[in-house]
């Protein structure tokens, strides 16, 4: 992953859902069928090098499969 989040997200939008969700099909295949969400917030996180910065993450939720695949998007520090 490169990055490790040592904060709590704050900011939590919805980006897409159900079939908005561009890669709905990989992420069923991947983890199982469930109501696929794209979310962004922000935290602070601890990067390879032990630097610590407030970024905008994204990843996608799914009701009783949990949180997968974060992605950093920018820095905000």
């Amino acid at each position: 992953m490169g990055f490790q989040i040592i904060s709590e997200i704050s900011e939590i939008e919805t980006i897409a859902r159900g079939t908005g969700v561009r890669d709905i099909a990989r992420l069923r295949r991947t983890y199982g069928n469930g109501n696929w969400r794209k979310l962004k917030g922000i935290a602070y996180v601890r990067l390879a090098g032990g630097r610590i910065r407030l970024v905008e993450i994204h990843w996608y939720e799914a009701h009783g499969i949990g949180k997968k695949e974060f992605k950093r998007k920018r820095n905000l520090d």
